[in-house]
């Protein structure tokens, strides 16, 4: 008789994959680890009539996974970005904050890391904000056949089988998603990135300018066309211009003493922001960038406790002697 342990070895080498795969779907980390929680134990109870004739064990774990998903999101609308929910707006523009709307967070890159190299870069891709908030723009099953299709390089065969549909339902879903996603900026199939070693040096010129308080070469490290939002304020901005007239204002708010810990979040460069309060370096923000080859074109901006303590981002830092 198979023992607790022994079953939880035979899918632990799935937990990082069906943790990104649950993450792509509801756009939050804690409820991502809630439903892969979800999906072990159901597996657990159903053990005894899963039949390998039938389907992989990766197959049966996903249908699991996606019957779990699927009864999630019908408790809840979509997890946006203000980017794709309202227009921008004015660097100036008074703030307007929305509290009721369920945000799209962050994943820390920590809880889908593993050990196969080739894997890491498709999950880079495919984890990017921007690209999530995108899939956020489908319906849930539709979510379900473009992740399955071309994220997780499963045949329309075995989408079907997870999915608990037809192959020609995936078929008429994957289309649908796709010509959705064509109408969709942030949609774009995985955006042309330069190597990690290049995205760093970016970040670190910016990580620079910032604890100087530089503007001006904040601006510098910009592309024509860069966004920054900052959930649950609506606003966002385009443009250096409106960028650094937000930035202004940070400065102005909350000093020029700050401390940068680098992080990573979406496969993608990201850094906490502390900054001087009394006697400690407070956190105050997460910020997740997308790195082009001309400069950085996309700022995300995270204020929430919650995201802190997923990141494991110590509230204060002890300001040095």
């Amino acid at each position: 008789m198979t023992t607790v342990a022994e079953f939880d070895a035979r899918l632990a080498p799935y937990r990082a994959e069906l943790l990104a795969y649950c993450y792509r779907m509801l756009g939050s980390a804690h409820d991502a680890e809630d439903l892969v929680q979800d999906t072990f134990l159901r597996a657990w109870r159903a053990r005894e009539r899963y039949d390998e004739a039938r389907a992989s064990l990766r197959t049966w774990l996903y249908r699991i996974a996606t019957n779990a998903c699927l009864t999630a999101l019908e408790k809840q609308s979509r997890r946006p970005l203000p980017s794709g929910l309202v227009a921008p707006r004015e660097a100036d523009a008074p703030f307007a904050l929305d509290a009721e709307i369920t945000w799209l967070q962050p994943l820390p890159d920590a809880m889908v890391a593993t050990s196969d190299p080739a894997a890491t870069v498709v999950e880079r891709g495919s984890l990017r904000l921007a690209f999530v908030a995108a899939l956020h723009h489908l319906s849930a099953r539709q979510r379900g056949a473009l992740i399955l299709r071309e994220v997780l390089g499963f045949s329309a065969a075995e989408t079907a089988e997870v999915l608990g549909i037809t192959v020609a339902a995936v078929n008429s879903s994957l289309q649908r998603a796709r010509a959705r996603l064509r109408t969709i900026d942030g949609g774009q199939d995985m955006l042309a990135e330069p190597p990690a070693a290049e995205q760093r040096a970016w970040i670190d010129r910016y990580m620079a300018a910032f604890e100087r308080a530089d503007v001006e070469a904040l601006k510098h490290l910009l592309t024509q066309d860069v966004i920054m939002e900052m959930p649950p304020l609506l606003n966002w901005f385009t443009g250096p211009q409106n960028y650094g007239v937000f930035m202004e204002w940070v400065f102005e708010a909350n000093g020029t003493d700050w401390r940068l810990v680098p992080v990573a979040a979406n496969g993608q460069p990201a850094f906490a922001a502390y900054n001087r309060v009394g006697d400690d370096y407070r956190v105050h923000t997460l910020q997740v960038f997308t790195v082009t080859h001309t400069g950085i074109s996309r700022n995300s901006v995270f204020q929430d406790a919650g995201i802190f303590e997923s990141f494991g981002l110590a509230p204060t830092l002890a300001a040095s002697t």
